[in-house]
């Protein structure tokens, strides 16, 4: 029920964009997982971050400090494009409202990196890294 809901509520939004502007194709399956991908984090964060922290203890690599569940924002195009667990000092991951993924190749594209940083907004035009908090965990979500 809550995922007909929310799939209503992405068309009702996507709807209104559209107002106005020449008709042209678009691929809905593409617009639905990167707008779908904030709200689910913001709907199942808590209860994703509660799943890791359990599954991590039970195979006793868990964590006495602060984690959080937060999208990941391609750098470069601003669209959220996954999720993934972040871990650190209570005040630093309270910071914390997405990670920014960098990608770089090198050496004649022999070598591909991508690079995780803890941001302290979704706005990626002002890129900020909250020092002191890692990435522990990536999170893949089917639609």
């Amino acid at each position: 029920m809550k995922k007909k809901a929310m799939i209503c509520a992405l068309a009702m939004l996507l709807s209104s964009f559209g107002a106005g502007l020449p008709v042209q194709a678009i691929d809905l399956g593409s617009v639905l997982k990167v707008g779908g991908i904030g709200l689910i984090v913001n709907q199942y964060g808590d209860q994703v971050n509660n799943f890791l922290n359990k599954l991590l203890m039970q195979k006793g690599v868990g964590t006495d400090y602060a984690t959080k569940v937060v999208p990941i924002i391609s750098v470069g195009n601003g669209k959220y494009i996954g999720a993934v667990q972040v871990v650190g000092p209570t005040g630093q991951v309270d910071k914390v409202k997405a990670v920014g993924q960098l990608e770089g190749s090198f050496n004649g594209n022999l070598f591909r990196a991508k690079a995780l940083v803890p941001l302290d907004s979704t706005n990626v035009s002002k890129l900020n890294r909250v020092q002191g908090v890692g990435v522990s965990a990536i999170i893949d979500i089917q639609f």
